[in-house]
């Protein structure tokens, strides 16, 4: 990999801090922020903006002050992966429950990667699967299908 005169991936790391605060700040503008004894539904919110705001300035300012290495360009495979497994476990969870839409989704993600196993997979799904639907209904008792209707 080739060395560059800019660390493009604090660079861009920053940025994209910058402009979630910046985004949650405009959001945010109207609510009430009140005080640190008083706190309004927007303290909070601000308060972590303005964190997020200032690590965004720092790995802007250290990604322009240092050399890094070059950014890889960007592998189809695993980023059309992730980004169907999130799709279809949003358009599948409600439907067919939690229990088989993280099967479906963990086997979707799976094949983000050259090196991944279906033998291998799915029994990860399956154990992910029973911890979700542990987690999430019998633990915190969300009001999630578990199966479909």
């Amino acid at each position: 990999m080739t060395r560059s005169r800019i660390d493009w991936q604090d660079l861009l790391f920053g940025l994209f801090l910058v402009a979630v605060a910046a985004a949650t700040l405009v959001a945010t503008r109207k609510l009430n922020v009140g005080n640190a004894a008083d706190m309004g539904p927007g303290y909070m919110p601000r308060v972590v903006s303005f964190g997020l705001l200032a690590f965004g300035l720092f790995f802007c300012v250290r990604g322009v002050r240092r050399a890094g290495m070059a950014i890889e360009a960007v592998q189809i495979r695993p980023l059309l992966a992730v980004l169907g497994a999130v799709g279809i476990f949003a358009l599948t969870a409600e439907r067919l429950g939690l229990a088989i839409a993280s099967v479906v989704t963990v086997i979707v993600a799976g094949f983000a990667t050259r090196d991944g196993r279906l033998r291998e997979t799915v029994p990860f799904a399956l154990a992910l699967s029973i911890a979700s639907v542990l987690l999430f209904i019998k633990v915190l008792a969300l009001p999630v299908p578990v199966w479909p209707r």
